[in-house]
Protein backbone atom coordinates (compact mmCIF):
# COMPACT_ATOMS: atom_id res chain seq x y z
CA UNK A 1 0.00 0.00 0.00
CA UNK A 2 1.49 3.38 -0.74
CA UNK A 3 0.39 6.10 1.99
CA UNK A 4 0.93 9.33 1.85
CA UNK A 5 0.90 11.69 5.03
CA UNK A 6 0.16 15.23 5.14
CA UNK A 7 1.87 16.60 8.26
CA UNK A 8 4.11 13.68 8.35
CA UNK A 9 7.09 15.62 10.35
CA UNK A 10 5.24 16.06 13.46
CA UNK A 11 5.64 14.12 16.00
CA UNK A 12 2.88 11.50 16.30
CA UNK A 13 2.77 11.61 12.33
CA UNK A 14 6.87 11.16 11.93
CA UNK A 15 6.53 8.13 14.01
CA UNK A 16 3.57 6.89 12.45
CA UNK A 17 5.55 6.86 9.17
CA UNK A 18 7.99 4.96 10.17
CA UNK A 19 5.73 2.02 12.08
CA UNK A 20 4.07 2.10 8.15
CA UNK A 21 7.45 1.66 6.45
CA UNK A 22 8.48 -1.09 8.72
CA UNK A 23 4.92 -3.19 8.39
CA UNK A 24 6.41 -2.81 4.55
CA UNK A 25 4.14 -0.14 3.16
CA UNK A 26 5.34 2.86 0.37
CA UNK A 27 5.33 5.70 2.59
CA UNK A 28 5.40 9.12 0.94
CA UNK A 29 4.43 12.71 2.72
CA UNK A 30 4.57 16.38 2.87
CA UNK A 31 5.18 19.60 5.50
CA UNK A 32 5.48 23.23 6.12
CA UNK A 33 7.87 22.48 8.44
CA UNK A 34 10.23 20.22 6.80
CA UNK A 35 13.50 20.35 9.61
CA UNK A 36 15.61 18.01 11.51
CA UNK A 37 15.68 15.83 13.53
CA UNK A 38 12.52 14.29 12.17
CA UNK A 39 13.56 15.16 8.71
CA UNK A 40 16.82 13.57 9.35
CA UNK A 41 15.02 10.14 10.51
CA UNK A 42 12.39 10.21 8.04
CA UNK A 43 15.45 10.73 5.22
CA UNK A 44 17.21 7.39 6.70
CA UNK A 45 14.48 5.06 6.31
CA UNK A 46 13.82 6.23 2.69
CA UNK A 47 10.85 8.02 3.50
CA UNK A 48 10.24 11.34 0.74
CA UNK A 49 8.78 13.97 2.07
CA UNK A 50 7.62 17.51 -0.27
CA UNK A 51 8.08 20.75 1.57
CA UNK A 52 5.57 22.05 -0.19
CA UNK A 53 1.69 22.40 -0.71
CA UNK A 54 1.61 21.31 -4.64
CA UNK A 55 -0.99 18.89 -5.20
CA UNK A 56 0.99 17.31 -8.05
CA UNK A 57 2.52 15.52 -5.02
CA UNK A 58 -0.73 13.41 -5.11
CA UNK A 59 0.27 11.58 -8.73
CA UNK A 60 -0.50 9.21 -9.06
CA UNK A 61 -3.04 8.90 -6.32
CA UNK A 62 -1.81 7.17 -3.10
CA UNK A 63 -3.66 4.60 -2.04
CA UNK A 64 -4.55 6.45 1.25
CA UNK A 65 -3.50 9.61 2.43
CA UNK A 66 -3.15 9.98 6.35
CA UNK A 67 -3.95 13.59 7.20
CA UNK A 68 -2.40 15.31 10.13
CA UNK A 69 -4.88 17.70 12.52
CA UNK A 70 -2.61 20.65 12.02
CA UNK A 71 -4.67 20.81 8.60
CA UNK A 72 -7.94 21.80 7.51
CA UNK A 73 -10.40 23.15 4.76
CA UNK A 74 -8.37 25.42 2.67
CA UNK A 75 -5.48 23.66 2.95
CA UNK A 76 -4.77 22.76 -1.01
CA UNK A 77 -3.83 19.20 -0.49
CA UNK A 78 -6.86 18.89 1.68
CA UNK A 79 -8.94 20.41 -0.88
CA UNK A 80 -7.28 18.44 -3.87
CA UNK A 81 -8.15 15.20 -1.67
CA UNK A 82 -11.73 15.75 -1.48
CA UNK A 83 -12.57 17.01 -4.90
CA UNK A 84 -10.44 13.73 -6.36
CA UNK A 85 -11.92 11.27 -3.81
CA UNK A 86 -9.10 9.75 -2.85
CA UNK A 87 -9.58 7.81 0.09
CA UNK A 88 -8.04 9.18 3.51
CA UNK A 89 -8.29 8.75 7.90
CA UNK A 90 -6.70 10.37 10.55
CA UNK A 91 -3.34 9.01 11.97
CA UNK A 92 -5.07 7.59 14.91
CA UNK A 93 -7.30 5.80 13.30
CA UNK A 94 -4.73 4.22 10.61
CA UNK A 95 -2.86 3.07 13.05
CA UNK A 96 -5.66 1.45 14.88
CA UNK A 97 -6.64 0.02 11.91
CA UNK A 98 -3.22 -1.22 10.34
CA UNK A 99 -0.90 -2.10 13.30
CA UNK A 100 -2.98 -2.05 16.61
CA UNK A 101 -5.83 -4.78 16.07
CA UNK A 102 -5.45 -7.95 18.11
CA UNK A 103 -2.46 -6.96 19.96
CA UNK A 104 -2.35 -6.06 23.62
CA UNK A 105 -2.14 -1.95 23.97
CA UNK A 106 -0.97 -0.63 26.56
CA UNK A 107 -2.07 3.21 26.64
CA UNK A 108 -0.54 5.99 28.73
CA UNK A 109 -3.04 9.12 28.79
CA UNK A 110 -3.16 12.14 31.05
CA UNK A 111 -2.30 15.87 30.85
CA UNK A 112 1.44 15.46 32.32
CA UNK A 113 4.41 12.42 32.24
CA UNK A 114 2.73 10.56 29.22
CA UNK A 115 6.18 10.57 27.57
CA UNK A 116 8.26 9.90 30.22
CA UNK A 117 5.69 6.72 31.46
CA UNK A 118 5.51 5.36 28.27
CA UNK A 119 9.16 5.36 27.82
CA UNK A 120 9.83 3.88 31.30
CA UNK A 121 6.92 0.77 30.51
CA UNK A 122 7.98 0.59 27.29
CA UNK A 123 11.77 -0.54 28.51
CA UNK A 124 10.30 -2.52 31.40
CA UNK A 125 8.65 -5.10 28.72
CA UNK A 126 12.56 -4.65 26.61
CA UNK A 127 13.71 -5.84 29.92
CA UNK A 128 11.39 -8.41 30.45
CA UNK A 129 11.90 -10.02 27.21
CA UNK A 130 8.64 -9.47 25.77
CA UNK A 131 9.95 -7.16 22.43
CA UNK A 132 6.98 -4.80 22.96
CA UNK A 133 6.03 -2.44 19.94
CA UNK A 134 5.92 1.51 20.69
CA UNK A 135 4.56 4.90 19.60
CA UNK A 136 5.91 7.69 22.11
CA UNK A 137 5.93 11.39 21.62
CA UNK A 138 10.02 11.27 22.24
CA UNK A 139 13.06 8.99 22.09
CA UNK A 140 13.53 6.78 25.19
CA UNK A 141 16.94 6.72 26.47
CA UNK A 142 17.24 3.26 25.78
CA UNK A 143 15.97 3.04 22.14
CA UNK A 144 17.22 4.54 19.25
CA UNK A 145 13.65 5.09 18.01
CA UNK A 146 9.91 7.01 19.16
CA UNK A 147 8.85 4.24 17.41
CA UNK A 148 8.78 0.41 16.54
CA UNK A 149 6.47 -2.53 15.67
CA UNK A 150 8.15 -4.79 18.24
CA UNK A 151 8.27 -8.39 18.09
CA UNK A 152 5.22 -9.33 21.02
CA UNK A 153 1.78 -8.89 21.53
CA UNK A 154 2.34 -5.78 23.46
CA UNK A 155 2.02 -2.24 22.03
CA UNK A 156 2.84 0.65 24.40
CA UNK A 157 1.36 4.37 22.83
CA UNK A 158 1.37 7.55 24.41
CA UNK A 159 -2.40 8.25 24.23
CA UNK A 160 -2.91 12.05 23.71
CA UNK A 161 -5.84 13.89 24.07
CA UNK A 162 -5.77 16.34 21.27
CA UNK A 163 -8.19 15.91 18.32
CA UNK A 164 -7.50 13.29 15.25
CA UNK A 165 -8.35 15.45 12.01
CA UNK A 166 -10.33 18.36 10.92
CA UNK A 167 -12.86 15.84 9.77
CA UNK A 168 -12.95 13.79 13.33
CA UNK A 169 -12.95 16.13 16.35
CA UNK A 170 -12.91 12.93 18.66
CA UNK A 171 -9.59 12.77 21.03
CA UNK A 172 -6.74 10.69 19.46
CA UNK A 173 -7.09 8.02 21.84
CA UNK A 174 -10.15 6.70 21.70
CA UNK A 175 -9.15 5.05 18.36
CA UNK A 176 -6.63 3.05 20.67
CA UNK A 177 -8.56 0.34 22.38
CA UNK A 178 -6.83 -0.62 25.00
CA UNK A 179 -6.46 -3.58 27.67
CA UNK A 180 -4.55 -1.77 29.66
CA UNK A 181 -4.61 2.24 30.37
CA UNK A 182 -3.02 4.37 32.64
CA UNK A 183 -3.97 7.97 33.59
CA UNK A 184 -1.34 9.75 35.09
CA UNK A 185 -3.67 12.53 36.21
CA UNK A 186 -5.95 15.06 33.97
CA UNK A 187 -5.51 19.33 34.31
CA UNK A 188 -6.91 21.96 31.65
CA UNK A 189 -4.75 21.79 28.76
CA UNK A 190 -5.38 22.91 24.83
CA UNK A 191 -7.38 25.57 25.44
CA UNK A 192 -7.37 26.21 21.65
CA UNK A 193 -9.78 23.06 21.38
CA UNK A 194 -11.18 22.68 24.40
CA UNK A 195 -13.41 25.04 26.56
CA UNK A 196 -13.24 24.00 29.81
CA UNK A 197 -11.78 21.05 31.84
CA UNK A 198 -15.35 19.30 31.83
CA UNK A 199 -14.79 18.66 28.04
CA UNK A 200 -11.85 17.16 28.34
CA UNK A 201 -12.77 14.60 31.00
CA UNK A 202 -15.68 13.98 28.99
CA UNK A 203 -13.13 12.56 26.04
CA UNK A 204 -11.41 10.66 28.64
CA UNK A 205 -14.52 9.13 29.67
CA UNK A 206 -15.02 8.11 25.76
CA UNK A 207 -11.67 6.11 26.70
CA UNK A 208 -12.92 4.65 29.58
CA UNK A 209 -16.20 3.34 28.26
CA UNK A 210 -13.13 1.39 25.22
CA UNK A 211 -11.60 -0.64 27.97
CA UNK A 212 -13.24 -3.94 28.24
CA UNK A 213 -14.11 -5.91 31.38
CA UNK A 214 -11.30 -8.23 31.23
CA UNK A 215 -8.96 -4.71 30.91
CA UNK A 216 -7.53 -2.85 34.10
CA UNK A 217 -7.41 1.17 34.46
CA UNK A 218 -4.31 2.46 36.87
CA UNK A 219 -5.23 5.66 37.61
CA UNK A 220 -5.13 8.17 40.97
CA UNK A 221 -9.08 7.31 41.91
CA UNK A 222 -8.90 10.73 44.53
CA UNK A 223 -7.49 12.68 41.40
CA UNK A 224 -9.71 15.77 41.24
CA UNK A 225 -9.36 15.62 37.62
CA UNK A 226 -9.78 12.15 37.53
CA UNK A 227 -12.10 11.86 40.53
CA UNK A 228 -15.57 12.87 37.97
CA UNK A 229 -14.46 10.85 35.12
CA UNK A 230 -14.71 7.71 36.99
CA UNK A 231 -17.56 8.28 38.49
CA UNK A 232 -19.28 8.85 34.91
CA UNK A 233 -19.06 4.87 34.95
CA UNK A 234 -15.89 2.45 34.74
CA UNK A 235 -16.92 -1.74 33.35
CA UNK A 236 -13.18 -2.69 33.76
CA UNK A 237 -10.60 -3.60 36.67
CA UNK A 238 -9.77 -0.53 38.51
CA UNK A 239 -6.25 -0.39 40.26
CA UNK A 240 -5.77 2.83 42.38
CA UNK A 241 -3.01 5.01 42.42
CA UNK A 242 -1.96 7.49 45.06
CA UNK A 243 -4.35 5.79 47.59
CA UNK A 244 -2.68 4.59 50.95
CA UNK A 245 -5.39 1.85 50.91
CA UNK A 246 -3.73 1.19 46.90
CA UNK A 247 -0.82 1.36 45.44
CA UNK A 248 1.24 4.62 46.50
CA UNK A 249 4.93 6.13 46.97
CA UNK A 250 6.03 6.16 50.28
CA UNK A 251 10.17 8.13 51.00
CA UNK A 252 13.08 6.34 51.37
CA UNK A 253 16.51 6.88 51.31
CA UNK A 254 15.96 10.07 50.02
CA UNK A 255 14.14 8.69 47.11
CA UNK A 256 10.70 6.50 47.04
CA UNK A 257 9.65 3.30 47.44
CA UNK A 258 6.71 1.42 46.17
CA UNK A 259 3.97 0.42 49.06
CA UNK A 260 0.57 -1.03 48.29
CA UNK A 261 -1.56 -0.23 51.66
CA UNK A 262 1.17 -1.33 54.52
CA UNK A 263 3.15 -3.64 52.33
CA UNK A 264 6.28 -1.91 51.57
CA UNK A 265 8.46 -3.44 48.53
CA UNK A 266 12.07 -2.24 47.25
CA UNK A 267 12.67 1.48 46.79
CA UNK A 268 13.42 3.02 43.19
CA UNK A 269 17.06 2.82 42.63
CA UNK A 270 17.23 4.82 39.34
CA UNK A 271 18.71 8.39 37.82
CA UNK A 272 15.61 10.48 37.55
CA UNK A 273 14.69 13.18 39.86
CA UNK A 274 11.88 14.81 42.02
CA UNK A 275 8.00 13.06 43.36
CA UNK A 276 6.37 13.30 39.56
CA UNK A 277 8.63 11.06 38.00
CA UNK A 278 8.77 8.41 40.78
CA UNK A 279 4.97 8.68 40.01
CA UNK A 280 5.19 7.97 36.12
CA UNK A 281 7.60 5.01 37.30
CA UNK A 282 4.71 3.68 39.28
CA UNK A 283 2.15 3.61 36.95
CA UNK A 284 4.29 2.15 34.41
CA UNK A 285 5.43 -0.61 37.16
CA UNK A 286 1.64 -1.49 37.19
CA UNK A 287 1.21 -1.44 34.08
CA UNK A 288 4.40 -3.33 33.54
CA UNK A 289 2.53 -5.98 36.43
CA UNK A 290 -0.68 -6.12 34.32
CA UNK A 291 1.16 -7.44 31.39
CA UNK A 292 3.07 -9.96 33.64
CA UNK A 293 6.02 -8.62 34.33
CA UNK A 294 6.42 -9.09 38.48
CA UNK A 295 6.59 -5.62 40.29
CA UNK A 296 10.41 -6.98 41.97
CA UNK A 297 11.46 -7.64 37.98
CA UNK A 298 10.15 -4.33 36.83
CA UNK A 299 12.02 -2.30 40.20
CA UNK A 300 15.27 -4.02 39.06
CA UNK A 301 14.77 -2.80 35.36
CA UNK A 302 13.95 -0.04 36.51
CA UNK A 303 17.93 1.01 37.42
CA UNK A 304 18.66 0.73 33.74
CA UNK A 305 16.25 3.25 32.29
CA UNK A 306 17.84 6.44 31.10
CA UNK A 307 15.49 8.71 31.04
CA UNK A 308 14.26 10.60 27.76
CA UNK A 309 15.23 13.12 25.76
CA UNK A 310 14.37 16.75 26.48
CA UNK A 311 13.46 15.66 30.00
CA UNK A 312 16.38 17.06 32.30
CA UNK A 313 18.68 16.12 28.98
CA UNK A 314 21.84 17.78 30.03
CA UNK A 315 23.12 19.31 26.41
CA UNK A 316 26.22 20.71 27.28
CA UNK A 317 28.24 22.40 29.90
CA UNK A 318 30.91 25.39 30.05
CA UNK A 319 33.10 26.00 33.65
CA UNK A 320 31.18 24.30 35.32
CA UNK A 321 27.28 25.72 34.45
CA UNK A 322 25.66 22.98 33.19
CA UNK A 323 22.69 23.73 30.02
CA UNK A 324 19.64 21.48 30.32
CA UNK A 325 16.59 20.85 28.27
CA UNK A 326 12.81 20.29 29.39
CA UNK A 327 9.31 19.78 27.32
CA UNK A 328 8.16 21.33 30.37
CA UNK A 329 5.24 24.34 29.11
CA UNK A 330 1.89 23.39 31.74
CA UNK A 331 2.52 25.18 34.59
CA UNK A 332 2.20 22.21 36.64
CA UNK A 333 5.13 20.63 34.83
CA UNK A 334 7.30 23.35 34.85
CA UNK A 335 6.70 23.54 38.90
CA UNK A 336 7.42 19.69 38.92
CA UNK A 337 10.64 20.20 36.83
CA UNK A 338 12.16 22.52 38.65
CA UNK A 339 11.42 21.39 41.87
CA UNK A 340 12.58 17.92 41.20
CA UNK A 341 15.76 20.00 39.80
CA UNK A 342 16.70 22.38 42.66
CA UNK A 343 18.12 20.05 45.78
CA UNK A 344 19.38 17.81 42.90
CA UNK A 345 22.09 20.59 41.94
CA UNK A 346 24.54 21.95 44.24
CA UNK A 347 24.25 25.80 42.71
CA UNK A 348 21.72 28.02 41.38
CA UNK A 349 19.34 27.22 39.35
CA UNK A 350 18.03 29.64 36.56
CA UNK A 351 14.46 28.90 34.39
CA UNK A 352 14.49 29.59 30.78
CA UNK A 353 11.24 29.52 29.44
CA UNK A 354 9.07 29.79 25.77
CA UNK A 355 5.02 29.99 26.40
CA UNK A 356 5.08 28.36 23.52
CA UNK A 357 2.23 25.95 23.14
CA UNK A 358 -1.43 26.55 22.21
CA UNK A 359 -2.91 27.34 25.81
CA UNK A 360 0.71 29.35 26.57
CA UNK A 361 -0.31 31.47 23.42
CA UNK A 362 -3.06 32.06 24.74
CA UNK A 363 -2.37 33.34 27.85
CA UNK A 364 -4.93 31.25 29.40
CA UNK A 365 -2.54 29.89 32.35
CA UNK A 366 -0.27 33.12 32.65
CA UNK A 367 -1.06 33.93 35.69
CA UNK A 368 -0.27 30.45 36.95
CA UNK A 369 4.04 30.94 35.86
CA UNK A 370 5.19 33.15 38.66
CA UNK A 371 4.29 30.20 41.11
CA UNK A 372 5.34 27.94 39.15
CA UNK A 373 8.82 28.27 38.66
CA UNK A 374 9.22 29.88 42.28
CA UNK A 375 12.26 27.43 42.83
CA UNK A 376 14.10 29.10 40.73
CA UNK A 377 16.79 31.41 41.97
CA UNK A 378 16.55 33.60 38.58
CA UNK A 379 14.03 33.41 35.32
CA UNK A 380 14.27 34.47 31.67
CA UNK A 381 11.42 34.19 29.75
CA UNK A 382 10.60 34.64 25.69
CA UNK A 383 8.42 36.35 23.85
CA UNK A 384 7.64 34.25 21.25
CA UNK A 385 5.93 36.01 18.04
CA UNK A 386 2.26 35.80 17.40
CA UNK A 387 1.92 35.53 21.47
CA UNK A 388 -1.19 37.13 22.53
CA UNK A 389 -0.01 39.04 25.41
CA UNK A 390 3.17 39.92 26.80
CA UNK A 391 5.53 38.21 28.89
CA UNK A 392 6.17 41.41 30.71
CA UNK A 393 3.29 41.28 32.67
CA UNK A 394 4.28 38.70 34.88
CA UNK A 395 7.47 40.32 36.42
CA UNK A 396 5.85 42.23 39.44
CA UNK A 397 4.43 38.97 40.41
CA UNK A 398 7.99 36.92 39.71
CA UNK A 399 9.50 36.22 43.13
CA UNK A 400 13.49 35.85 41.95
CA UNK A 401 15.40 38.36 39.45
CA UNK A 402 13.64 37.96 35.74
CA UNK A 403 14.84 38.98 32.66
CA UNK A 404 12.31 38.87 29.13
CA UNK A 405 13.28 39.65 25.74
CA UNK A 406 11.68 39.76 22.51
CA UNK A 407 14.44 38.61 20.60
CA UNK A 408 16.33 35.22 20.90
CA UNK A 409 20.08 36.39 21.49
CA UNK A 410 19.33 39.48 23.56
CA UNK A 411 17.63 36.31 25.44
CA UNK A 412 20.75 34.59 25.25
CA UNK A 413 23.19 37.42 26.47
CA UNK A 414 20.87 38.10 29.73
CA UNK A 415 21.25 34.81 30.78
CA UNK A 416 25.24 34.62 29.79
CA UNK A 417 26.04 37.50 32.24
CA UNK A 418 24.27 35.99 35.38
CA UNK A 419 25.42 32.69 34.54
CA UNK A 420 28.37 32.16 36.89
CA UNK A 421 30.03 28.49 37.31
CA UNK A 422 27.93 25.35 39.37
CA UNK A 423 24.68 27.00 38.06
CA UNK A 424 22.04 24.71 36.23
CA UNK A 425 20.32 26.39 33.42
CA UNK A 426 17.31 25.20 32.53
CA UNK A 427 15.56 25.26 29.13
CA UNK A 428 11.82 24.55 28.94
CA UNK A 429 9.90 24.86 25.67
CA UNK A 430 8.00 22.43 24.03
CA UNK A 431 9.42 23.30 20.62
CA UNK A 432 13.21 23.52 19.71
CA UNK A 433 13.43 27.28 20.82
CA UNK A 434 15.18 28.70 17.81
CA UNK A 435 18.16 26.37 18.51
CA UNK A 436 18.73 28.55 22.14
CA UNK A 437 20.97 24.89 23.66
CA UNK A 438 23.80 25.29 21.30
CA UNK A 439 23.30 29.52 20.98
CA UNK A 440 23.46 29.51 24.73
CA UNK A 441 26.51 27.07 25.02
CA UNK A 442 28.55 28.54 22.28
CA UNK A 443 28.20 32.35 23.99
CA UNK A 444 29.13 31.10 27.41
CA UNK A 445 32.39 29.29 25.74
CA UNK A 446 32.93 32.85 24.22
CA UNK A 447 32.22 34.37 27.49
CA UNK A 448 34.66 32.20 29.36
CA UNK A 449 36.92 31.87 26.36
CA UNK A 450 36.79 28.14 26.78
CA UNK A 451 36.03 24.88 25.04
CA UNK A 452 31.92 23.72 25.00
CA UNK A 453 31.35 19.87 26.69
CA UNK A 454 28.15 19.11 24.21
CA UNK A 455 26.12 16.20 25.23
CA UNK A 456 22.66 14.41 23.94
CA UNK A 457 20.75 15.93 21.25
Amino acid sequence: MHVHILGICGTFMGSLALLAREAGHHVSGSDRGVYPPMSDLLATQGIAVEADDDPGQLEPAPDCVIIGNVLSRGHPLVESVLDRRIAYTSGPQWLADHLLRGRWVLAISGTHGKTTTAGILAWLLENAGLEPGFLIGGVPGNFDVSARLGGGPFFVVEADEYDSAFFDKRSKFVHFRPQTLVINNLEFDHADIFPDLAAIQRQFHHLVRTVPPSGRIIAPVQHPGVRPVLDMGCWSELEALDDPAGWHLQAADGGYAVAQGEVLHAPMRWSLHGRHNASNALAALLAARHAGVPLDQGLKSLAGFRGLRRRQELRGEVNGIQVLDDFAHHPTAIRATLEALKPARPGRLLAVLEPRSNTMRLGTQRRAIPTAMAAADAAFLFQPPGIDWSVSELLDAMPMPTAWATELDTLVMHIVDAARPGDTIVVMSNGSFGGIHNKLLDALAAYHQLPVEHCGS
